[in-house]
């Protein structure tokens, strides 16, 4: 059983319970530096940033670490009940043949697709909710989480903010990834190890691709200290020698750590190297596309029927940190339109907050109308409304160099690689900001600072 002391700290008391004077030389070091602490990293906010970062207590950041990674467990364990290859479970969740991209149908499904995740978790009445559950290699902002964070704790430092304080930084998400792309797939020291990007994906910065491999270049030499040389190169740059081993960069590769969708990668001929290296089986690759499948949210309607067939430790953990989820049918439709105000709409595979109905939110008019497309279209869930609880936060607007305190809401994302706990994404809403916290309706990144 996982031993969860109940109740979680409410929001905010981590950061109350630093000394007055800290906080304030935090934040104010925070607004006077914001420029560097963000630069180059990803945002489509053009007046706000942070001020500082959340913080947690370590001790609730292990637990909720625990919770996710028994909530993984629970989601494989309910896809193997219906399925046992990849080919069935995509089936079973709807998704047409190619359409995931470099699937293997006949994969089965083992606990090797569980090397990669990273939950959506609210904070709602002191609790943590998991909303949805991303489980592949292609896992955003870690790379602005760890940077943000590791550039905030290094100012601390350098002023003395942090002597005689236990904090610090959650540990490094980016380490421990490389850790596990070594173990995961048994990589020799000194493999050769493509990181592929889709560069004609939605995401700020992709537009210049030498630009964004620069900024990614501190990758380089901290894979190096897990015994990976890294290559970062556009996916359509990849190709086929003579003994289908996949070349990038001018040099054969010895595996692949896959940082693309697999659902929306752009088709090349560099996709296609891939496939063929795939298929010869001489490119070990971090992850398999079948774990894509397991993020699909229909696997949290799953189980939810299963829940009576779970131990009793395990149904508690479920109802108590994931919300009520159903398969969006014409069956549901009653039940939407009456309890509106109690749930949310969402696409099973979709992601970046489009399409996404929050029932609390839109006229009676609009929610129907959305939820009966939602049925027409097929492949929604529906979810019960999980309204995020809203935390002080500071923030320095860019145009003036105002520091502003706010209450927001804010989701944390924990990463865990090779069923191990790292660091984690936090999403920040800013001053007037909406409901959906996702990067492309202007929500702020970080890490998140620990403290004993």
């Amino acid at each position: 059983m996982i031993d969860v002391k109940y109740p979680w700290p409410p929001a905010g008391q981590a950061w109350q319970s630093l000394p007055e004077p800290v906080r304030r030389a935090m934040v104010d070091a925070g607004a006077r530096e914001s420029e560097r602490i963000f630069h180059g990293r990803a945002t489509y906010n053009p007046r706000w940033r942070l001020a500082r970062p959340p913080v947690l207590t370590a001790d609730s950041f292990r637990e909720l670490n625990e919770v996710c990674d028994r909530i993984a467990q629970l989601i494989l364990d309910a896809c193997r009940r219906r399925a046992e290859t990849a080919g069935e479970l995509r089936a079973l969740l709807g998704v047409p043949p190619g359409d995931t991209r470099l699937l293997d149908e006949q994969e089965p499904l083992t606990e090797a697709l569980l090397a990669a995740y990273r939950p959506d978790v609210l904070i709602s009445g002191g609790e943590p909710k998991i909303v949805e559950y991303n489980i592949d290699s292609s896992l955003g902002g870690g790379f602005d989480a760890d940077t943000v964070i590791e550039r905030f704790a290094a100012l601390y430092r350098q002023r003395g903010l942090l002597d005689g304080i236990s904090a610090r930084p959650a540990p490094s998400l980016l380490d421990r990834r490389f850790l596990a792309i070594r173990d995961e797939l048994g990589l020799a020291n000194g493999a050769r190890v493509a990181l592929l990007m889709d560069f004609d994906a939605d995401y700020p910065g992709l537009d210049d691709p030498a630009a964004f491999i620069r900024i990614l270049s501190p990758l380089i030499p901290r894979a190096a200290r897990f015994g990976i040389d890294l290559v970062i190169a556009p996916v359509a740059t990849a190709r086929l020698d003579d003994a289908k081993r996949l070349v990038v960069d001018g040099a054969p590769v010895d595996a692949l750590f896959r940082l693309f969708v697999p659902n929306r990668v752009t088709p090349s001929a560099g996709l296609d190297a891939v496939s063929g290296a795939l298929t010869a089986g001489t490119l070990p690759m971090f992850v398999s596309a079948a774990a894509w499948l397991l993020g699909n949210k229909i696997n949290f309607s799953w189980l939810y029927e299963d829940i009576d067939q779970l131990p009793a430790d395990d149904q508690a953990l479920i109802r108590r940190y994931v919300p009520c989820t159903a398969a969006l049918t014409a069956a549901e439709l009653d039940r939407a339109l009456a309890e509106q105000a109690h749930l949310v709409a969402k696409p099973a595979d979709g992601s970046a907050g489009h399409d996404v109905l929050i029932g609390p939110e839109l006229s009676p008019e609009a929610w129907a109308d959305g939820v009966r497309a939602a049925i027409a279209r097929g492949g929604d869930i529906l979810q019960a409304y999980v309204p995020a609880d809203r935390v002080a936060m500071d923030f320095v607007e860019i145009g003036t160099g105002e520091v502003v305190t706010d209450d927001v809401p804010y989701s944390i994302a924990p990463y865990l690689f090779g069923r191990t706990g790292s660091g984690a994404l936090a999403r920040v809403g800013y001053p007037g900001s909406e409901g959906v916290l996702n990067l492309a309706r202007g929500v702020l990144l970080t890490g998140v600072l620990l403290i004993d």
